[in-house]
């Protein structure tokens, strides 16, 4: 089994496709069956992704925490052909008690007992990328931030990285792990571009951005191009999907930009991975750009 070779961007110190997948919709409300997860994994490692993101949060019921974590691994054990080039990243802090409802725990203790069960789910000595999942208000962001250079330290993760996080909070994050601190992963697309800031400040600093939920959620990524003129017409002139158009948009931003589109069929993550060969002008980034 031979996987197509992607363009390549820097993530700490190592090298990653430009476009990720996000493991998400394989897990959470609406996840397809198992065969088909495994297959959509697959078809991402045959498109050359390299980079897959999960959490041990994305999961749908009580009592199966880290139920993308494990079908991960099952899908990386199953393929067939070497992972070993494949960067796993996952996060911790996060929680779902299984009602449809999203908590947090930024308690320390907690971050590190979660790291630990997560390298236990990937079936790995240290994980690849760890990030803090989002910030806890009942505990200062240094100390969970702390957390993380404890498992930096003691080797369970090999590179760090935090997630919904604002300017101050990466600057915390940045004293703390220094260049330890190597992606951001925060919310960005065209619905959603309040991380613009965040998003430029990585760029000025050396670390990578990972935009999630870069085509706008689930609900809205199939029925882009009627929300968005510009990118309709742009897709139109190309001849490829909105999706793909908006993924190049993203990519353009910055060479320190990696989406990771979450999906949960094989055809649509095939789809996402060509978007790193759409090459648009300038006028059409700014066109996307500028609208709202």
């Amino acid at each position: 089994m031979t996987s197509q070779v992607l363009p390549q961007r820097r993530l700490g110190s190592e090298n990653v496709s430009a476009i990720g997948l996000g493991g998400m919709p394989l897990s959470i409300e609406g996840r397809p069956d198992e065969t088909r997860a495994l297959a959509t994994i697959h078809a991402a490692l045959d498109a050359g992704i390299t980079l897959i993101d999960t959490a041990d949060a994305y999961y749908r019921d009580a009592g199966e925490a880290g139920h993308n974590e494990s079908l991960i691994a099952r899908a990386l054990r199953s393929y067939g052909s070497d992972t070993s080039h494949v960067l796993v990243a996952t996060k911790g802090g996060h929680y779902r008690p299984g009602d449809g409802t999203w908590l947090v725990n930024g308690d320390p203790e907690y971050i590190v007992s979660a790291a630990e069960a997560s390298a236990k789910r990937l079936g790995v000595d240290a994980i690849d990328l760890y990030q803090f999942h989002r910030p806890d208000p009942a505990v200062p962001y240094a100390e969970s931030i702390g957390a993380l250079l404890q498992l930096l330290d003691r080797g369970v993760i090999r590179m760090a990285g935090i997630s919904n996080a604002s300017i101050d909070q990466i600057k915390i994050a940045q004293e703390i792990l220094g260049d330890r601190l190597v992606s951001v992963q925060n919310q960005f697309s065209p619905k959603f571009r309040s991380s613009q800031a965040e998003l430029t400040y990585c760029g000025e600093h050396g670390l990578a951005f990972l935009p999630w939920s870069p085509l706008g959620g689930i609900a809205q990524a199939a029925t882009l191009g009627e929300h968005y003129p510009a990118i309709a017409a742009v897709a139109t002139q190309h001849d490829v999907s909105p999706q793909q158009v908006i993924l190049a948009w993203e990519l353009a931003l910055g060479s320190h930009v990696i989406p990771i589109p979450g999906s949960s069929r094989p055809a649509s993550i095939r789809d996402s991975a060509g978007a790193v060969e759409l090459q648009l002008s300038s006028d059409e980034v700014d066109r996307i750009s500028a609208e709202d």
